[in-house]
């Protein structure tokens, strides 16, 4: 069967300068993903290739079967979920937190598309699941960190996607709602036929059980990739981060620390 992801030899360049080279990365069915790597390392711009808003300059790029340039990414977006702050901004005020939920059904932000009963009851159940049902008629406005979360999670649910992808999802929530959210993440990787994941983050604590690989960047390319096993520890990271980073495994959740110099 067909890759959920396959990316070969991609590379973009704007100008003179090359934001990704030669990148090599295949998501299989049944596989989670951590994509890590230090800021500017090329994570964002990843996302933005292979969600078709960055054009590559070179190779190629498969998702869900369907190739880059033979494909209308448009419509391949209504199967990718995507849980990003860089949402937040566009959704309205005075939004009640379901209508941000239906909107995901039909890829919209600020919803104005007719809905239906069977949209809403939808939605209250990925609400649910979420542990989110009593968000329902709260306004965007109104919402903590950690709930606008749980929200954009159920709305990314809404198309029932084969792939989610989550941005940083863990930035600006407090210790204990980022260990709330992480258990909802850890929950939905196991649903059975649930889609795959591919959390981006900084911190190797946001790394659940469930997840099965990790992609490592550094300067626009692929430092490591492999079963996460292997491929987070502490070689990896000293040399993605540059620095000296000591990596520990609990009970399959990971700590790493920043070693000082000398």
């Amino acid at each position: 069967m067909p890759a959920i992801l396959e990316i070969s030899g991609l590379s973009v360049v704007r100008g003179a300068t090359t934001i990704l080279r030669d990148v090599n990365w295949r998501v299989a069915r049944g596989e989670h993903w951590a994509v890590l790597g230090a800021n500017g390392s090329g994570k964002t711009s990843l996302l933005k290739s292979l969600t078709g808003y960055l054009s590559p300059t070179s190779g190629e790029l498969s998702l869900l079967g369907h190739r880059y340039g033979e494909a209308d990414w448009r419509e391949l977006r209504l199967h990718v979920g995507l849980v990003t702050s860089a949402l937040q901004a566009s959704i309205p005020a005075a939004e009640p937190a379901l209508d941000t939920v239906v909107s995901g059904r039909y890829a919209q932000l600020d919803l104005w598309a007719h809905t239906t009963r069977s949209d809403r009851a939808a939605a209250r159940r990925w609400l649910g699941f979420l542990g989110g049902a009593h968000l329902a008629k709260r306004e965007w406005l109104y919402l903590s960190q950690g709930e606008r979360q749980r929200v954009l999670i159920a709305r990314a649910l809404m198309a029932r996607p084969r792939l989610l992808i989550l941005d940083e999802p863990c930035a600006g929530l407090d210790p204990v709602a980022r260990e709330e959210f992480l258990r909802f993440v850890e929950g939905l990787a196991r649903r059975p036929r649930g889609p795959a994941l591919v959390l981006v983050t900084h911190h190797v604590e946001e790394i659940t059980p469930a997840f099965t690989h990790a992609l490592v960047l550094r300067g626009g390319t692929v430092f490591a990739s492999g079963p996460v096993r292997t491929t987070v520890t502490a070689r990896t990271l000293s040399g993605a981060f540059g620095a000296r980073v000591s990596v520990t495994c609990e009970h399959g959740r990971y700590r790493a620390a920043v070693r000082p110099t000398g």
